[in-house]
């Protein structure tokens, strides 16, 4: 059954990507408010809008899986905001009685638990899906990366004939949206029976896979024939918004890499990797599509400007997003922080920095989102 959608066929296919970024997610959520906010005025349908009425592809990877789910099940964006204000600090409540290096920080069960609530029982191919959905995370037993929809026409969608895999439209879309925001040392990882009789496989959090940023990876479930859409691509017929949770460099100076533990320096050198793979996909969307909110790469390339790899765009690609840097900050924001204070920021776990993130999502969506990137639904 393909998703109820609200609207009239388009042109024009419209795919919202949302990155990872654990508590930091509450600054997706203040750049979602005000896309909504235009979007609706733009529709004419007052309170009965929602955001999967105008966006034909919602994806999300760990904290944006969490926010993407909801917004195709049709929550507003108040409501989204609401859940994700009381989730997060329930899920990023540390407990004095987990072990350190011996158990993750967190109760998953409490992540699951706020998971289903959001989501129920249903299943992948639920109707309630009133658009299409994109979930990305990682199995580790397989070392693959799993990017997988609600798309019916998809090559792993129904069960074969010799029964050799569970169908994906029979998974439940509450352990897809946990195995997703399966994050190493902080959750436990999610098993997802895939096979009748076999052991069940083990994913983690998608942000350990090139698609922390998954625009690149809904541009791929919308033009690979095996996912099932086979959208047509140009500047006129697939738009991409991309939405950040606050990007920043992380840096390891010279004397706190001599004081660290090869464990320490190990782990802290992964997480760069994630920060590298969003970086690359921010590269490749800005040289193949064309867009009106393009971002500085690093001082070498600069924002790609006037460069475009194919002769003709692919498609049209809008990144909103925030750096967590002082000088950005207070350049365009005139927020007045800390070095301290914005280091503090990086924190994926800190639920006390929410209601900063917030306003500071506000205020970079305030700015940063105008009427004319959003194209009519």
């Amino acid at each position: 059954m393909e998703p109820a959608r609200q609207t009239g066929p388009s042109s024009c296919k419209q795919l919202l990507a949302l990155d990872g970024g654990g508590v930091r997610g509450a600054i997706s959520v203040a750049f979602i408010e005000r896309i909504e906010a235009i979007c609706k005025e733009r529709s004419g349908r007052g309170e009965a809008f929602r955001l999967s009425d105008h966006f034909d592809l919602i994806g999300g990877t760990s904290t944006g899986a969490i926010i993407g789910t909801a917004l195709a099940l049709g929550l507003r964006a108040s409501e989204v905001k609401e859940l994700y204000l009381r989730l997060a600090p329930r899920v990023f409540r540390r407990s004095r009685w987990r072990l350190s290096l011996v158990q993750t920080i967190f109760d998953a069960t409490v992540l699951q638990r706020e998971i289903a609530g959001i989501v129920g029982d249903r299943r992948l191919d639920t109707p309630d899906l009133r658009t299409h959905l994109a979930i990305v995370m990682k199995r580790m037993d397989t070392g693959g990366t799993w990017i997988i929809t609600n798309c019916p026409h998809a090559k792993f969608w129904d069960d074969p004939a010799d029964g050799s895999y569970i169908g994906n439209k029979h998974f439940r879309l509450a352990s897809l949206v946990r195995a997703s925001t399966a994050a190493p040392y902080f959750f436990a990882p999610e098993e997802v029976s895939v096979m009748d009789g076999r052991p069940p496989g083990v994913f983690i959090d998608g942000g350990l896979t090139p698609h922390n940023n998954p625009s690149l990876a809904l541009l791929q479930v919308a033009t690979i024939p095996a996912y099932g859409f086979h959208w047509p691509v140009g500047a006129d017929k697939l738009h991409i918004v991309s939405v950040g949770t606050g990007s920043h460099r992380l840096c390891i100076g010279r004397t706190a890499a001599r004081r660290m533990l090869a464990a320490q320096f190990a782990a802290r050198s992964l997480v760069t990797m994630i920060g590298d793979n969003s970086t690359q996909v921010l590269t490749m969307m800005q040289i193949l599509g064309r867009s009106h909110t393009p971002w500085t790469i690093n001082t070498e390339v600069g924002d790609l400007d006037g460069f475009l790899l194919p002769s003709d765009p692919l498609f049209t690609f809008q990144r909103y997003d925030l750096l967590l840097s002082r000088a950005w900050l207070r350049a365009e924001l005139n927020l007045k922080l800390s070095d301290r204070e914005v280091e503090r920021l990086y924190a994926m776990d800190n639920a006390e920095s929410i209601p900063l993130l917030y306003e500071m999502g506000q205020a970079a969506a305030a700015k940063l989102v105008q009427p004319e990137h959003l194209l009519p639904a």
